[in-house]
């Protein structure tokens, strides 16, 4: 964790390298597997891994800030935002991030960056119109504790391995290579090639999802900590959960792919399966977490 006053929170310390360690083996697996059914090209299959890890590590970011049409402002061109960023970084005596703006009606904040020298935090204008100042620190505050924290990095690490399952699984899939299964015993070892990539695309989706719900849960509990306003913030989870309703279901429908960097996903599911797969808690449990630290904070 960068070093800052926000909250450190072991029990996200212990998700991250719980999750990167499970990552870790299920990458070991992958790669073994390709390497015994294609063992005669492993410098291809090396260089291919090397060469997608780095650019998934050093250019998801900014893909993603693109995505998301986040362009960076001012302080002259965004003055009202950029003093609310700067009194967050006083609060937490942190580097000040970069600052961007979407514009998009969709009231919704995201962070991105591996670092806290690379980080950059963006609001949506249909944020900055609906909320009060109060509001709009405490969403900061959440996204900034994200840098803080660096769950954002791991996420991008923890994220690659499903990129490159789903991408051998096509492969296997188009290529033709399994219709030679019939043919030789190399066809039915390629056959095992999608089966794996499969299981392991879906045992790394889930564990990023269960880190993924918790580092925002630990992202409403430590930026109420710092702003001492859990109410403020709560207020703006409230107001931005009822606005998304507002938003046409084509534009919501186009911002889901980033759902895992938002302050609140532009779709939720109350039912149990959605929940599982779901990248953020329900709007109840974060209000009442948030409620429980305002009570906390209220006693003498």
């Amino acid at each position: 964790m960068t070093r800052t006053r926000y909250t450190k929170d072991r029990g996200l310390t212990t998700r991250m390298v719980t999750t990167m360690f499970l990552i870790g083996l299920l990458y070991v697996v992958l790669v073994g597997v390709l390497l015994a059914v294609l063992g005669k090209f492993w410098p291809v299959i090396l260089i291919f891994v090397g060469v997608l890890f780095i650019a998934q590590f050093w250019f998801s970011d900014k893909i993603a800030a693109f995505g998301m049409g986040a362009h960076e402002v001012t302080p002259e061109q965004a003055p009202e935002l950029h003093g609310a960023v700067d009194r967050i970084c006083a609060l937490a005596d942190m580097q000040k991030p970069k600052v961007a703006i979407a514009d998009s009606d969709i009231p919704n904040a995201f962070a991105t960056g591996r670092s806290e020298r690379t980080a950059l935090i963006c609001a949506t204008t249909g944020l900055l119109r609906r909320l009060e100042p109060e509001e709009l620190e405490g969403v900061l505050a959440h996204e900034m504790s994200h840098v803080a924290h660096r769950d954002v990095a791991v996420m991008t690490i923890a994220s690659f391995l499903g990129v490159l399952a789903g991408l051998l699984t096509r492969f296997a899939l188009y290529s033709g290579l399994s219709r030679s299964a019939s043919n030789s015993p190399l066809g039915i070892a390629i056959l095992v090639i999608p089966l794996v990539s499969a299981v392991v695309y879906a045992v790394g989706f889930l564990l990023t999802r269960l880190l993924s719900r918790y580092r925002e849960l630990s992202a409403d509990r430590t930026a109420a900590l710092l702003t001492g306003k859990p109410s403020a913030l709560a207020s703006a989870l409230t107001k931005v959960d009822s606005q998304m309703a507002r938003i046409p279901t084509r534009d919501l429908r186009k911002a889901e792919p980033y759902n895992a960097f938002f302050f609140v996903p532009a779709f939720s599911s109350g039912e149990s399966l959605g929940r599982l797969l779901s990248s953020h808690p329900t709007l109840e449990q974060r209000l009442d977490q948030l409620g429980r630290l305002s009570a906390e904070l209220a006693r003498p």
